[in-house]
């Protein structure tokens, strides 16, 4: 069987309302979308159907690496559940473990999870139209572009590796049109710091990632992400991301590009209630609670602590501008710390609250978190990754999971969880009845 049968046949088994989805072209973008390649077939955004939700083995296989206990004796109770959608699951850029990232299809997959919230994160093009991208510079590792004529428009050319530097590439969004980006096709978000061609630069995916899901993928914008999600019966998270290129970029202002984000969900007739705009940057977040108020009373505001020298999450003197009370104080209702954040090893092998997570509570905010399952297989040997480093003593295999989950859940209070394959997080939240 060819690879694109198979990816075909495996893909309407996870999602069975998949085969019926149409491929007609929105009017507005019949134009652009003439003579692209063949991954860019436009798609019918508005016609999309969630399926049924599945769970598929995973969380079973999390489940089974649990220590015995009451855990364990819980999850394993609700094995015969009916599997129900939940917006304390949250589809981080769809479902990246196995899709390419911010397409329709690792979105599809998403809501067939059961994800209650789908994230586009959102750059600019050169003609300052919004595209679901996680940074306004990583085409060369999430497309195909330095297999096209478009590579001699990248900020930084392919340069393979040699004398001991690392092969290198930088691509951005805002190097191209709409037009050119939509003859792009998506990829696994990989490359190959050691590769001397283009073609195995273009390799190096993860080995717990696959690329069975690739072929014929579609890209999106922003506005076409908001038909999709919105036809899945999904609530919104776009991410506004940091503009890479010097701002004003050709008159186009800090403050332009944060408005832009909220006028597609107005057009759309998208209510604020059912937005979460996201954003590292906090003059986004200051635009917002001046400009729009209703939608900056439902925005989350991302915390990296890696931008706060020496940040340790249980000294309170080390938190600088992540201080929760001034957070609050400035009207944040929502951050969004990294995993690792919220816990600390408690007493034996167990998982608690850290002091960071406690004063987010004590200021009154509410929090959500990122993200599960984006660093592959927990081993004694790499604790986790950078996602657990605060517990990665005791984080030691793939039970971990569920261990950190359901401390996030009971004891840190979040209110929904970003995941790479949000089943985990939806068979947990319905066995939790949350």
């Amino acid at each position: 069987m060819s690879l694109a049968l198979l990816r075909g046949a495996a893909l309407i088994a996870l999602l069975p309302g998949l085969a019926a989805a149409q491929a007609t072209a929105p009017a507005a973008d019949t134009a652009a979308a003439a003579g692209t390649a063949e991954n860019t077939a436009a798609y019918d955004f508005a016609g999309a159907t969630r399926p049924a939700p599945t769970y598929g083995p995973r969380p079973f296989y999390l489940i089974d690496q649990l220590p015995a206990g009451a855990l364990k004796d819980k999850l394993m109770s609700c094995k015969d559940q009916t599997p129900k959608v939940t917006a304390f699951s949250i589809g981080h850029r769809g479902a990246p473990l196995m899709f390419p990232e911010h397409t329709v299809e690792s979105n599809l997959a998403a809501a067939a999870m059961g994800a209650g919230v789908l994230e586009c994160d959102v750059s600019f093009t050169a003609d300052k139209q919004l595209v679901c991208r996680h940074a306004q510079n990583d085409l060369h590792t999430t497309t195909n572009i330095l297999s096209t004529p478009l590579a001699a428009k990248c900020t930084t050319p392919f340069a393979p590796a040699a004398s001991g530097e690392k092969a290198a590439a930088e691509c951005r969004t805002s190097d191209l049109t709409l037009a050119e980006f939509r003859t792009l096709k998506p990829k696994m978000d990989s490359s190959d710091p050691t590769a001397t061609t283009v073609e195995d630069y273009m390799k190096g995916n993860a080995a717990f990632r696959t690329d069975l899901y690739t072929n014929g993928a579609h890209l999106m914008t922003h506005a076409e992400s908001i038909q999709l999600f919105k036809a899945l019966d999904a609530k919104f998270t776009p991410e506004l991301k940091e503009a890479i290129v010097d701002m004003p970029f050709d008159g186009y202002t800090t403050e332009m590009y944060a408005q832009a984000i909220v006028d597609e969900y107005k057009a759309a007739g998208i209510p604020a209630s059912d937005v979460h705009l996201q954003t590292f940057e906090i003059e986004h977040m200051d635009h917002w609670l001046k400009a729009e108020p209703e939608f900056a009373a439902t925005a989350v505001y991302l915390i990296d602590t890696d931008r706060v020298e020496g940040f340790d999450v249980q000294k309170p003197e080390t938190w600088g501008e992540y201080a929760p009370q001034p957070l609050a104080d400035k009207g944040i209702k929502t951050v969004a710390p990294p995993l690792f954040a919220l816990v600390t090893p408690g007493t034996g092998r167990d998982m608690v609250p850290s002091a960071f997570a406690d004063a987010i509570k004590a200021a009154g905010m509410d929090t959500i978190t990122w993200s599960l399952e984006r660093s592959g297989p927990i081993t004694a040997e790499n604790k986790g990754g950078w996602y657990y480093g605060s517990v990665g003593d005791v984080a030691t295999d793939d039970g971990a999971v569920y261990e950190i989950v359901d401390t996030l859940a009971q004891e840190v209070g979040v209110k929904g969880i970003f995941s790479d394959w949000p089943a985990t997080v939806t068979y947990y939240a319905n066995c939790m009845n949350m």
